[in-house]
């Protein structure tokens, strides 16, 4: 891959070259949609090159996670989309002679190292707004093809797993980010335009597509389903067909141009601020190669089904799903998807009604067993700027993961970030004062903790909070 940072592409060529080397490779990867579109990127470039590997997930690369990967009979082991956190415990085994590592990843790194480490941190990049852990992937990727071949169609799963990691903002994806999607237009497998940026143009009736815009927070559309239906009939459109709602992609054009004037006239009339209206209409990415009118065609509702999957401990579907099985395996993902979408709704609900804990810093709320430990960390980023939630505090969600332990998911904002807050920092120090440990990115991150240790957490995070923000 040419890119703006040379030295990226010259480690990518290091590592791609110890992977050849390798009589075989374990392929290890996270569970959310960036980790699933890092490993499906990985996967294709390994058996296109012709290189022997199996595939495992994690939901967290801990010690013991670790130490199992290490009993495998591989001798390269490839991380993707986690590993530079854990590289101390990583280097203990390669030290010792267990196997090589060979890491693919965007997070921040431990106080570490090891040889064949691709990771944009490293050269200059954010790897929390410019290069995600599928995008590091397809930079190993592009290392990886043979003389005749030509990895680019790989770009797509790159720019879903962005997607899915939140990196893409109004005006869309930037950084090195922004190379893969130019390669992924040149290969012809991805469109990038200017259009309505709301979550559902592809499966949503129009009444649903805006109704569930609650990015955009309308009065009389969004969240109002009687609203949206009332708005949507008073235009001068035809936007059914055969008696049953047409869909955002069903409509010319023309229509389209319609129905954002409309949309924005009456977000003006009930005093929507100009940044939520302006917000409207960004950056969409839509697969080229998919069907029209499916949940693959656009990736934000192609991110939104791999989470389905691995979250619930069907990893194995959404790798399938992202390899290209629309048979069994999407059937499958499908349904999961519902069952996701349920718990996320569930679950905020619940958020909602039981509020949170504000300390001076710090907000948080303990879910117990009532929500899934591995969607605690996107019900409390949806929570945030709800009712009783302050947006101004970065949230802590408890999620029970077993009968000796807790998970841990932060979130912050951009705008805190830019402040100071940084809480892959915070994750990792306080989880480590309790005898937990943790990390991610400065706006989100997780640990794992000690189920009697809340309360020492909750205050020893407080503090590094407030020191951050001072």
């Amino acid at each position: 891959m040419t890119g703006p940072v040379p030295a990226l592409d010259d480690r990518a060529a290091a590592c791609a070259e110890r992977l050849r080397a390798a009589d075989s490779v374990l392929l290890a990867s996270h569970i959310d949609a960036d980790g699933l579109t890092s490993a499906a990127v990985a996967a294709a470039a390994l058996e296109r090159a012709g290189i022997t590997f199996d595939v495992v997930f994690s939901k967290q690369l801990d010690t013991e996670e670790v130490a199992s990967i290490a009993a495998t009979d591989h001798g390269t082991v490839l991380f993707t989309d986690f590993g530079s956190g854990q590289l101390d415990i990583i280097a203990e085994h390669e030290s010792a002679g267990d196997f090589t590592p060979v890491i693919a990843d965007h997070h921040q790194p431990a106080d570490a190292d090891t040889e064949f480490h691709l990771n944009p941190l490293l050269f200059g990049l954010d790897g929390a707004s410019e290069l995600s852990g599928a995008g590091a992937s397809y930079v190993l990727a592009r290392a990886l093809e043979p003389e005749d071949g030509d990895n680019r169609d790989l770009a797509a799963l790159a720019i879903v797993g962005a997607v899915g990691d939140m990196q893409d903002g109004n005006d869309g994806l930037a950084g090195a980010n922004a190379g893969i999607v130019e390669e992924g237009v040149a290969a012809g497998v991805v469109a990038e335009e200017r259009d309505l940026a709301l979550y559902g143009r592809q499966t949503r009736p129009l009444p649903k597509l805006l109704e569930y815009a609650s990015e955009a927070r309308i009065p009389g559309v969004s969240n109002d389903q009687a609203g949206s239906i009332r708005f949507l009939d008073g235009l001068d459109l035809d936007l059914k067909s055969g008696g049953e709602w047409r869909t955002w992609v069903d409509l010319s054009g023309e229509e389209r141009r319609e129905l954002v004037s409309a949309l924005v006239k009456h977000a003006v009339s009930r005093g929507v601020p100009a940044h939520r209206i302006d917000s409207l209409v960004g950056t969409t990415y839509t697969l080229l190669d998919e069907t029209e009118g499916t949940e693959l065609r656009d990736v934000s509702e192609f991110s939104t089904l791999l989470n389905a999957t691995a979250r619930y401990e069907r990893a194995d579907v959404g790798l399938a799903v992202c390899l290209g099985d629309r048979g069994e395996a999407l059937d499958r993902a499908r349904t999961l998807l519902r069952n996701h979408r349920r718990n996320l709704s569930e679950g905020l609900q619940w958020v909602k009604n039981e509020g949170v804990t504000v300390e001076e810093h710090v907000q948080w709320f303990d879910a117990g067993t009532r929500i899934r430990e591995t969607i605690v960390g996107i019900i409390a980023g949806m929570a945030v700027g709800v009712d009783g939630i302050d947006s101004r505090l970065p949230i802590l969600a408890f999620a029970e993961k077993n009968d000796e332990e807790l998970k841990v998911s932060s979130r912050g904002s951009h705008v805190l970030t830019r402040q100071g807050l940084d809480l892959s920092v915070v994750m990792r120090e306080a989880s480590r004062a309790v005898g937990g440990d943790g990390g991610g990115h400065d706006v989100a991150a997780g640990a794992t903790i000690p189920r009697t240790e809340r309360e020492a957490f909750v205050d020893e995070a407080d503090r590094i909070v407030g020191e951050q923000l001072d």
